[in-house]
Parts: structure tokens; C-alpha cells; sequence
């Protein structure tokens, strides 16, 4: 009888010590690339939703970009497009992420369009793009990014 309870009890130790385990790795933060990527893909779905907010929740408050273009700036030129498109699309290229610690630099191209919200849309245009990313309390953040016409 003894022998049954104490192998029960082993059971019942290694089982909890197996649901710890378990339990802590469902817990553990995603990659740092993984988490990039999603934040990457948040910002994009916010910008089709027309979300100006939403959008801005990955970018830095000390962002600088092309031209001068500083985060209100940004802020700015992402209303006018919402204000000036019912529809909005963005199409990703393949990222190539290069991480660096808690920064990195991420190129894509990226197909732009507007539209009234009918079957096709009434703008469009091809960018290649370079950004730079932080990681920190706030997940991910641009930072930095150069965009030009692909074309």
C-alpha cells in the first residue's frame, strides 16, 4: 500500500511541476522579431481601418523622418489621407528585418492606395521603405524611416 501512495504522489509532483513548466512557457513574451512583425501588421490593419491612433501607437514620440518630418508631422500627413480617402489599402512587401539588441532596421515596399471605397481605387503608388525600431516599454516603435516612390 505504501508503495501505491508514494508512486501516486510522484505522479502528482511530476504532473504540477509539468503544469508549472507549461504554464510559465504560455506566459513567456513572444521573439523580439516575432513581436516587430506583429506590431508591424497592428499599424497596418490601423491604417486600413482608417485608425490615425491606432497607427500612431508604433511610432516614437521622438520620430524623425524624411524631410524633416517629425511625429505630429507624420500624425498630420496620415489624417489627411484619411480625411481625403473612404478607403484605404496597404499591401506589404516580403520585410527584411535585421535586429540589433533592442533596435532594428526594417526595408519593405509597400503598395498604397485610395479610394470613394468602390472596386477599384482611385490612387495608388509604389514605396520602398527603410525603417528603424526601438524596443521598449511600449513594444516596439519607429523611430526613424525614409520612404521614396518605387517608380
Amino acid at each position: 500500500m505504501d508503495r501505491c501512495f508514494a508512486w501516486r504522489a510522484a505522479i502528482r509532483a511530476a504532473a504540477a511541476v509539468l503544469l508549472v513548466i507549461l504554464g510559465l512557457a504560455g506566459c513567456s513574451r513572444p521573439p523580439p522579431e516575432a513581436r516587430l512583425r506583429e506590431r508591424i501588421a497592428e499599424m497596418q490593419q490601423a491604417l486600413e481601418a482608417r485608425e490615425v491612433s491606432g497607427f500612431m501607437a508604433g511610432v516614437a514620440d521622438d520620430f524623425a523622418g524624411g524631410s524633416g518630418l517629425d511625429r505630429t508631422g507624420l500624425r498630420n500627413l496620415v489624417r489627411v489621407q484619411v480625411l481625403r480617402h473612404a478607403a484605404i489599402g496597404v499591401t506589404l512587401g516580403p520585410l527584411d528585418v535585421s535586429l540589433h539588441g533592442e533596435r532594428a532596421t526594417v526595408k519593405f515596399s509597400v503598395m498604397a492606395t485610395g479610394g470613394s471605397g468602390g472596386l477599384l481605387p482611385d490612387s495608388a503608388r509604389p514605396w520602398t521603405v527603410e525603417s528603424h525600431w526601438r524596443d521598449g516599454d511600449d513594444g516596439w516603435q519607429v523611430f526613424h524611416a525614409e520612404w521614396e516612390p518605387a517608380l
